[in-house]
């Protein structure tokens, strides 16, 4: 728990219980959507809300301790933050895994004659995982 308490001070973030436990949840389980979150959270505080799980991990969010995965027709998981990487969505069972390939190249698209510059490349695959093919 020590660790947790020194990694959420180093997002400039006070160690709350609920924060902590956000931050076992995700160590342990990866990729959660905010349901998932709560019916997590729901077992160790009893009467802790929804809005109180949204509002520390737009706060966690907004301090890049961790980061919302957008996934195309499905809800938002949520990860701690690493270094940069995409992900490969199983459209059956619905698995987020970690897939590390360089980007980089994107930011450099020359888009000039669109007027665009690239800041961020976030990437998600979809298909069918080794378990449900």
């Amino acid at each position: 728990m020590e660790n947790y308490t020194e990694m959420l001070r180093a997002h400039h973030l006070k160690a709350t219980p609920q924060r902590i436990e956000i931050t076992n949840a995700l160590l342990i389980n990866g990729h959660l959507t905010i349901e998932k979150l709560y019916d997590i959270l729901l077992k160790k505080f009893n009467s802790i809300s929804l809005a109180t799980i949204y509002k520390n991990i737009n706060l966690m969010i907004e301090n890049a301790f961790i980061q919302e995965v957008k996934i195309p027709n499905a809800k938002s998981v949520y990860e701690l933050t690493k270094e940069a990487h995409s992900h490969l969505v199983c459209e059956k069972c619905g698995s987020v895994e970690d897939l590390h390939i360089d980007l980089s190249p994107m930011k450099k698209l020359n888009l000039s004659k669109v007027d665009f510059q690239v800041n961020k490349v976030d990437m998600v695959l979809s298909g069918i995982c080794k378990n449900c093919q």
